[in-house]
């Protein structure tokens, strides 16, 4: 009866299922430019919205450098210029699709029984010696601040 609704049903009908890890079909787009059709109509168009897409790009991930010796989140700042340079070029959405998946095995391994508890054990010894340490220098220098030891 409905065109559309028997479109919508065709489509959903055709659509690949999910994968059984929950992985999305967002997650594995395609690999390739994401700018609109009108910019990728016109060569020239395109290649200056490319060029644009770099400098952007390039310009957030200098400034997350520089936030690795300055206060900032660097890290951060540089994965989002990354990110930005992956709306345009094949090579930062295969680093960023890499760096997920570093970033997901390496948080399973964390949540690891053994591997958790043996990084509670090194936290827990960590602080005792950071306390005894403080604990020593309350003994020797009383509540004194450094700036104003006469020693």
């Amino acid at each position: 009866m409905n065109a559309e609704s028997d479109e919508r049903n065709r489509v959903a009908e055709q659509a690949p299922p999910a994968s059984a890890t929950g992985e999305s079909d967002r997650e594995e787009r395609e690999l390739g430019s994401r700018a609109p059709g009108f910019i990728k109509a016109s060569k020239a168009l395109h290649l200056s919205w490319q060029v644009g897409v770099f400098v952007v790009g390039l310009g957030v991930v200098i400034a997350g450098v520089l936030m690795l010796v300055l206060p900032g989140p660097g890290w951060l700042v540089i994965f989002g210029g990354m990110a930005i340079w992956a709306t345009e070029f094949v090579w930062a959405q295969l680093v960023l699709r890499w760096t997920k998946r570093k970033v997901t095995e390496a948080a399973q391994r964390a949540l690891d029984p053994k591997v958790r508890r043996r990084n509670i054990i090194l936290t827990t010894v960590g602080l005792v010696i950071m306390a005894v340490l403080v604990g020593i220098y309350v003994w020797k220098f009383g509540l004194t601040m450094p700036w104003k030891i006469s020693e």
